[in-house]
């Protein structure tokens, strides 16, 4: 199983379906898997879980002590466990933690993203947006999903070079890349510290909850890669949940020399099947973001 696959098998899921109503009511997801809903009070940190009987129908209980957005992405979740086939490994760690998470977790809220979000629609709300929390924000409200589902969706489907970093206290959890950072071969690696110099670090060592942005040398992420181009740098923090988010990208003014010109191309050629890049947009420019 890898991230492609998976998002293959939840576009075949969606194939036909009348998804006008999906960021209000995810019926048609459910039962299109022969499942019904049912919310209770679970444990503190436990979001959902499935129980299926012999003749092949499920129910799905979620959490109803939490938000109606980590509801809606906990259902989708399990629906994904059903349609992958894949076991559950709930118990190891929260589920908004990226910490120690199984592969099958992780594999399911990939599967949640792309129904909860869908491919067409998302994309279109991307295009000619730069990456900015107040997209993120404003995607969040109008898909009705978290701030970080949200935002590693917006990092998947954009056009600018860019990536969404998830950490804890000290080390770096997860990175969802932009094809065209994926094409520069820039890579963010989980397990390892979190850079000193970067916005990120400097929320975590105050342990405030707060979100700054900065721009930045490019190689307090990046080592021996695109000298002399600066990076913007958005990061929350949330001592409570010990969890930081980043939203990075690089600032390059627009000019027919630059070396993006390229990339951008060559990133409209690669993935035909899930057509993640289809449009052409110029590099992000000199101007202040939120």
């Amino acid at each position: 199983m890898d991230e492609v696959t998976v998002q293959s098998k939840a576009r075949q899921f969606m194939a036909g379906l009348d998804l006008s109503m999906i960021s209000t009511d995810l019926s048609v997801y459910i039962n299109k898997v022969k499942a019904r809903l049912k919310t209770e009070e679970l444990g503190e940190g436990e979001s959902g879980y499935t129980l299926t009987k012999r003749d092949g129908t499920s129910t799905i209980i979620v959490n109803e002590l939490e938000r109606i957005q980590r509801q809606r992405f906990s259902t989708c979740h399990e629906i994904g466990h059903l349609v992958l086939e894949l076991g559950s490994n709930h118990e190891e760690t929260p589920s908004w933690s990226y910490v120690k998470r199984h592969e099958n977790e992780i594999w399911c809220d990939v599967f949640a993203a792309e129904l909860l979000m869908p491919y067409d629609s998302f994309k279109r709300d991307v295009d000619n947006e730069e990456p900015s929390f107040d997209l993120v924000e404003r995607l969040s409200r109008k898909y009705r999903t978290s701030f970080a589902a949200t935002a590693s969706r917006v990092t998947a489907l954009s056009d600018y070079p860019c990536a969404f970093i998830t950490m804890d206290s000290s080390v770096i959890r997860h990175a969802s890349r932009s094809v065209p950072l994926r094409k520069l071969n820039a890579w963010v690696a989980p397990r390892t510290p979190i850079p000193p110099g970067s916005v990120a670090y400097d929320l975590i060592k105050n342990d405030e909850r707060s979100a700054e942005s900065s721009t930045i040398p490019q190689d307090v992420w990046f080592s021996d890669w695109l000298q002399g181009y600066d990076l913007v740098e958005l990061s929350k923090h949330y001592p409570e949940y010990n969890e930081t988010f980043s939203l990075i990208w690089f600032e390059v003014d627009d000019g027919p020399d630059e070396p993006v010109n390229t990339f951008r191309r060559e990133s409209q050629m690669d993935g035909e099947l899930l057509k993640e890049i289809d449009g052409v947009l110029p590099w992000p420019g000199k101007r202040k973001r939120r």
